[in-house]
């Protein structure tokens, strides 16, 4: 009996909007909506990241010494950190793929909780360049090698580009906290899925972003 009853809850299309004809339809509207967006994020970073390469390329020794003062180990670490949360996106869509009620909440609290630990050991290396006077502006103190306007401009480009970045963090946050609620109340099904898979893209991209950001700012010439 209860097997039943969840088939047929499966089967239910309660989450289909008036405008579409099937919840296929309105899943493939919904990917589509998601990509376009992704793509207008895309454009956004890429300004930044061009800066990056112009200056980079202007000022390459000064650039070099400005990476050194960053912390190789927190980087490395917020990056397993963020890989280790696109797992459990991943999974958290699978259960949902499999209306696995607990599973869900679970793989989504684990994100979340990732999401949390990243940001919390950024806003340490923030406080950590508060402290050593590396904050573009008046009070910016540079003794070390390299122009110390050009390293200025590094860090003007790190803050920028991390700090956008976390800010995506933090929304991917509210994202996974409205998720988690959903999750806990059943609303997904196998049948029903669509803003799983729809935060699963968001999460994963703004993962992706931070794979691209690591190695430009913290191992520009470490080899050297």
């Amino acid at each position: 009996m209860a097997d039943a009853q969840a088939h047929a809850q499966d089967l239910e299309p309660t989450a289909l909007q008036h405008q579409f004809d099937s919840l296929e339809q309105q899943f493939d509207a919904s990917v589509l909506g998601m990509w376009v967006f992704l793509v207008t994020e895309i454009m956004f970073f890429g300004g930044l990241f061009m800066a990056y390469i112009v200056y980079r390329t202007w000022y390459p020794d000064s650039f070099a010494a400005g990476s050194h003062h960053l912390d190789v180990t927190l980087g490395m670490t917020n990056t397993m950190v963020l890989i280790a949360s696109s797992l459990t996106m991943a999974l958290a869509v699978w259960a949902g793929q499999q209306g696995n009620r607990f599973r869900q909440v679970l793989f989504l609290g684990l994100t979340l909780l990732f999401g949390f630990a990243f940001l919390g050991i950024k806003a340490y290396e923030y406080w950590e360049k508060f402290q050593d006077h590396l904050v573009p502006g008046p009070n910016f103190v540079w003794d070390g090698p390299g122009n110390p306007h050009a390293v200025q401009i590094f860090y003007s480009l790190y803050f920028a580009m991390t700090g956008l970045h976390a800010l995506h963090m933090v929304v991917g946050a509210g994202i996974m906290i409205t998720l988690l609620v959903m999750a806990a109340r059943g609303r997904f099904t196998r049948q029903w899925s669509t803003p799983l898979e729809i935060g699963g893209l968001y999460w994963h991209f703004v993962d992706i972003v931070w794979i691209f950001l690591f190695p430009l700012l913290y191992l520009i010439e470490r080899h050297v």
